[in-house]
């Protein structure tokens, strides 16, 4: 969905020829531009002769394993449409962002010490996963710590009671404008939590309260840059930022159908060194996740 989305608002773009890569297993897709295959010769060589041979790249990965980061520090030299290495470096670390966001006064999600509670369960997940893969809940701390020591790169964290949501933000240099508040759907089932879907724009009327916050994130960590997802847990004291995506998050796939303009010709326009624009008031739009 990502990519699509991404493809077709580039496209769009006069000027620009595109090539994507692509696992060979998968069934093709039509899309604007060209494919590369791979997997019938190592992937990270793929990707190395093809950021080589490009202007500008703009990577969809993970945190997860270093993968977004390796991307990211092979673009040296090259345009890259995405966070530099060093934020993206600090991102991929939900503890170690946890820490830095706190140390600039936002408020965050602590991680848990073994021995202490948690009044409405933990959340033990990798430190450095994506969307909701490999979280699980626990009512039992005991259980949740054992966990979390016995299994490296997990964390434990206590279960924030609120609304799942989420932040698109454009930034550039420690600014950012808030592109759209969006709601996410999450269900826990015998204690894995699941990603549904979201409503991009769906959160709108909290706007108020969630611009200073893309702004204080910004400024926190300057090296964001482009399209920017920040997930946070809605609350009756405020938001609790659970992590910073530093790429394109699932949110993108509707973004420009909800904001009514292409939001990769912004991010084109930030790198050529254009001012960071106001956004236009978006319209909730729902993506529904299998």
């Amino acid at each position: 969905m990502m990519l699509r989305a991404l493809l077709a608002d580039l496209a769009a773009i006069p000027g620009i020829a595109l090539r994507a890569s692509r696992d060979a297993r998968l069934p093709s897709i039509a899309i604007p531009g060209e494919i590369v295959a791979v997997g019938r010769r190592p992937c990270w060589e793929v990707w190395g002769e093809e950021i080589a041979a490009a202007d500008a790249f703009w990577p969809i990965a993970p945190e997860s394993g270093g993968i977004l980061l390796r991307l990211s520090e092979m673009a040296a030299g090259k345009i890259l449409l995405g966070s530099s290495p060093e934020a993206v470096r600090l991102c991929a670390s939900k503890i170690a962002t946890s820490q830095h966001l706190a140390a600039h006064g936002i408020v965050t999600v602590p991680s848990l010490a073994p021995g202490v509670a948690s009044p409405h369960g933990v959340i033990v997940k990798p430190d450095d996963g994506a969307g909701a893969e490999g979280v699980r809940f626990f009512t039992d701390p005991a259980a949740a710590m054992a966990m979390a020591r016995g299994i490296a790169g997990l964390i434990a964290q206590p279960f924030i009671p609120g609304a799942p949501e989420s932040l698109s933000l454009l930034c550039r240099g420690g600014e950012a404008t808030l592109l759209s508040c969006n709601r996410q759907i999450t269900e826990c089932v015998e204690g894995r939590f699941h990603y549904r879907g979201l409503a991009v724009g769906g959160a709108e009327e909290k706007r108020a309260l969630y611009a200073p916050l893309a702004a204080a994130i910004a400024r926190a960590i300057p090296g964001l840059f482009g399209y920017v997802g920040v997930d946070l847990i809605a609350t009756g004291e405020g938001p609790v930022v659970l992590e910073v995506n530093p790429r394109l998050t699932t949110s993108y796939a509707a973004l420009g159908e909800a904001l009514g303009v292409n939001p990769a010709a912004l991010v084109l326009a930030l790198a050529a060194g254009g001012d960071l624009p106001p956004a236009p008031p978006p319209r909730a739009v729902t993506l529904a996740l299998a």
